[in-house]
């Protein structure tokens, strides 16, 4: 096994000597029972001190690293030594091995340099971002996201002014009717999950045939919200009549709903009903899109886990 020894990194030439020697053990790179080069032919190469090489090799023998034979010389020990490895010698270890497994690659020192310089600065996703035009939507899905998912959930606009400066550590997600416009305005190697709305026909098949003489609520701070629910519960035997709709945006909009049999709405605006209305939660996200978001965050919080 080859040594070295540099004055120029401020780390004695003791704890060099010491650290490549037990790294040496650790990766195999000496045997048990191996022979170590003598005090004094180690102080001639380096150039410095016997003593500096005799305080090393006994900090080794004391560690139980190595054994000092009098009269002999200075030998690995024959088996494991009795100290645990501290994180620091493991983590050492791990690094010894990625620098022999890049020497096999034929890789440059200075490539290595970059790949690493490229992991270390790279943050890893901690949080989703929702990327949506319509101010309204946003806070739905953006709601629906925080209550089925752990990680944190951010919104934005699709101006690039509002969306770069969130990226970093970010998995970007969109609706798939915004797919190609949020696409052109991020970066070209920014992954982008596209969200699938649920199906609002078998959503409400529960809820039909309309029963008779009901009065039912539909209230939404999001206009295609109320559109889209006026259009279907039309279509499914509603009468008019039976139905009240209120827009959140306007004032007193919750007045009349207390005569309500139940309260549609969307999952932001489940939360401000008054307390006398039943709410019936209409979701928008579809089962495989929130199975999808989850599957991401068990990735990004259990990578190893989730690679078996």
């Amino acid at each position: 096994m080859q040594l070295w020894c540099s004055r120029a990194n401020g780390i004695s030439l003791r704890e060099q000597l010491v650290t490549q020697i037990v790294l040496g053990i650790l990766c195999a790179d000496l045997a048990p029972g191996e022979r170590l080069p003598s005090i004094r032919d180690l102080a001639r190469r380096f150039r410095v001190h016997p003593n500096t090489i005799s305080a090393g090799y006994r900090q080794l023998e004391r560690e139980g690293w190595v054994e000092l034979r009098r009269g002999s010389g200075v030998y690995v020990y024959r088996s494991a030594p009795a100290k645990e490895v501290s994180s620091s010698t493991a983590l050492d270890q791990h690094i010894v091995n990625l620098f022999r497994e890049a020497r096999k690659l034929g890789a440059p020192i200075a490539t290595i340099r970059e790949r690493l310089r490229h992991w270390l600065e790279l943050q890893p996703p901690d949080h989703f971002l929702l990327i949506e035009p319509r101010a309204q939507l946003r806070q739905i899905v953006t709601e629906e996201m925080r209550r089925a998912l752990a990680l944190p959930v951010e919104s934005c606009g699709v101006q690039p002014s509002e969306f770069l400066p969130l990226l970093d550590g970010a998995m970007p997600v969109a609706l798939a009717r915004n797919a190609t416009i949020v696409r052109k305005t991020l970066p070209a190697t920014t992954d982008l999950t596209i969200l699938t709305i649920r199906s609002v026909p078998s959503s409400l098949a529960q809820w039909l045939p309309s029963p008779a003489g009901v009065l039912l609520g539909v209230a939404s701070g999001w206009s295609e919200f109320l559109k889209l629910a006026r259009t279907v519960l039309l279509a499914a035997g509603f009468e008019r009549d039976a139905l009240l709709f209120r827009d959140t945006r306007r004032a007193h909009w919750s007045r009349g709903l207390q005569q309500t049999s139940a309260v549609i709405c969307d999952s932001a605006t489940a939360s401000q009903l008054p307390k006398y209305c039943r709410p019936i939660v209409f979701p928008l996200l579809s089962d495989s899109s929130l199975c999808e978001l989850r599957e991401m965050q068990e990735f990004v919080r259990n990578p190893l886990r989730s690679s078996v």
